[in-house]
């Protein structure tokens, strides 16, 4: 199977570490939900179980990755990068997600549309 979303160096480190400080998880897990003023939100989760319509594959280092398929052509291409942001003064590290689908995102950065 063709990767649907690619990750970066870091984005791949920092799941891996969330995973092994969670019981019972199996992998990363991407799905969208319809929320905010734009429409749409990514939903990043540390899958505990396999859902069998999941969409599934091996990124680099053996990371698994389930993908929700009922997403798979607002997500297609997607590129997960873990940065830190720079908010008031703080730096807070987070997943950010590079769509080159999003036509907009709202101004609070929480959801987007798509073309």
């Amino acid at each position: 199977m063709n990767e649907i979303i690619t990750f970066t160096d870091a984005a791949v480190s920092h799941i891996k570490n969330m995973l092994e400080k969670t019981n019972n998880s199996i992998g990363f897990r991407l799905s969208i939900k319809k929320t905010g003023c734009s429409g749409y939100a990514y939903v990043p989760a540390i899958a505990e179980q396999v859902i069998p319509t999941d969409l599934h594959f091996t990124a680099q280092e053996g990371l698994p990755i389930y993908i929700d398929p009922a997403c798979e052509s607002f997500i297609k291409g997607v590129v997960i990068d873990y940065v830190a942001d720079s908010n008031i003064g703080l730096k807070q590290k987070r997943l950010v997600f590079i769509n080159p689908n999003e036509k907009n995102r709202c101004g609070c950065g929480e959801s987007f549309t798509i073309e």
